[in-house]
């Protein structure tokens, strides 16, 4: 008669005084093939071949049930073959509406268990759809769920049991209420490592995602700044020269000559740096076919200055300095003459060049006066300047003298993460 009643209504017999069947793999791996490694990839996706398996195994699991416990339950018939396929089924939308596949689920256990029909696999998709309502985030559900169907199963175990099938059902000793609250503890448990670990990918997916952004960022404003230093300075001098070269065509055909040469060299440097810079572009990672330019070529600065009418005086001499901190000196002083021709009456400039406590002074002084409104360089020209100097970590100071003209002052480590 015990054993009886441990079978019958009130207690899961075989089925629930036994650990539950294990999980599908397929719903541990996060980054399995029919899901995907991406979460939003996954849940676009339909788990057909799962929930095929799931819906298999539970109407062959649930006929050999019923088979065990012949006599102690009610028999399958037709509604409990569409309260399990409907029970599996839901699963379909298991990643698309986890909520309500798991009340769905829950709730199609419940109708199950109140019409007395075998224990069985049913409650493996109620399983299965709170391991996917945890991982989705969704714990409160999960816990809703499974407390109902606890509740159901405790109404129905010591009280409806005596109106309900089948006939002559006992109550179910409440020992067994501690083996299925075991069960639905179990269940969230083992979904939450795979939920953490699902909200740890995303936090890195995140990561990566900010960071390559940050990358795309910083190499698109490394570009500009290098097409804004090679075309702003080479397109001043063809300027200044194309003006000297209409103006002495006449009357001076020799210096008209010499500033169409001018030209042409201008030009031709530019497009190179430019062909540089675009190929970076087509082939990003590939070593650049020349190396970038630094401090060692301010004597061709120089003489590019003075085939544009400017006189560059140059005291102290260039340090070994890092790439990168060498092309950014290179460009401040490039963009600093640069200025000092469109925006300068003075035809004289300075450039100072100083080591000390590894920190790189660099000064570029004019006598002026001033040309135009937008003395020294009001635009893009000095904002790619400080943006160079604090990529570096140095400083870049740019205004008037207190004696007229106008000064340029960078202060730059000469150590990759110093500070000047």
């Amino acid at each position: 008669m015990e054993e009886e009643r441990t079978r019958g209504r009130g207690g899961p017999g075989q089925w629930w005084s036994h650990r539950p069947p294990p999980w599908p793999r397929r719903r541990q791996d996060g980054d399995d093939r029919e899901g995907g490694a991406d979460p939003e990839a996954r849940a676009a996706r339909w788990p057909w071949r799962s929930t095929v398996l799931i819906t298999a195994f539970v109407l062959v699991g649930s006929n050999f049930a019923a088979h065990a416990q012949d006599g102690e339950r009610a028999p399958l018939d037709g509604f409990a073959r569409v309260l399990l396929v409907l029970a599996s089924g839901l699963l379909l939308w298991r990643r698309r509406h986890p909520v309500a596949v798991v009340f769905g689920t829950a709730s199609a256990a419940a109708l199950y268990l109140g019409a007395g029909y075998p224990y069985g696999p049913v409650f493996l998709t109620v399983a299965v759809a709170c391991f996917s309502a945890v991982v989705a985030g969704h714990r409160r559900a999960a816990w809703t769920a499974l407390g109902l169907l606890w509740a159901v199963h405790l109404l129905v175990a010591h009280w409806l049991y005596r109106w309900l099938p089948p006939a002559g059902d006992d109550p179910a000793p409440f020992g067994q209420e501690i083996v299925v609250a075991g069960w639905a503890v179990a269940i969230v448990a083992i979904a939450e490592p795979a939920r953490i670990r699902r909200e740890q990918w995303a936090r890195e997916r995140a990561e990566r995602a900010q960071a390559a952004r940050r990358r795309a960022d910083e190499e698109r404003l490394r570009i500009a700044r290098e097409l804004h230093d090679v075309l702003a300075h080479s397109l001043s001098v063809i300027n200044v020269q194309s003006g000297v070269g209409l103006a002495l065509l006449d009357s001076d055909p020799e210096q008209a000559r010499s500033a169409l040469t001018t030209i042409k060299s201008a030009s031709k440097e530019a497009l190179g740096e430019v062909r540089q810079v675009l190929d970076s572009l087509r082939t990003p990672g590939d070593a650049p076919r020349t190396p970038a330019p630094g401090l060692d070529r301010l004597p061709e600065l120089v003489d590019q200055a003075a085939r544009a009418g400017l006189t560059v005086e140059v005291s102290g001499r260039p340090p070994t300095l890092p790439p990168h901190t060498d092309l950014a000196a290179f460009r401040i002083v490039q963009e600093a003459l640069t200025n000092v021709v469109r925006h300068s009456g003075s035809r004289h400039a300075r450039v100072r060049l100083e080591q000390a406590g590894g920190t790189l002074r660099l000064r570029v002084d004019d006598d002026g006066p001033a040309t135009g409104a937008d003395a020294g360089g009001s635009g893009n020209g000095l904002v790619g300047m400080r943006e160079r100097a604090a990529a570096l970590g140095g400083t870049i100071e740019a205004g008037p003298r207190p004696d007229g003209g106008f000064r340029v002052l960078a202060l730059l480590p000469t150590k990759p993460g110093g500070n000047p």
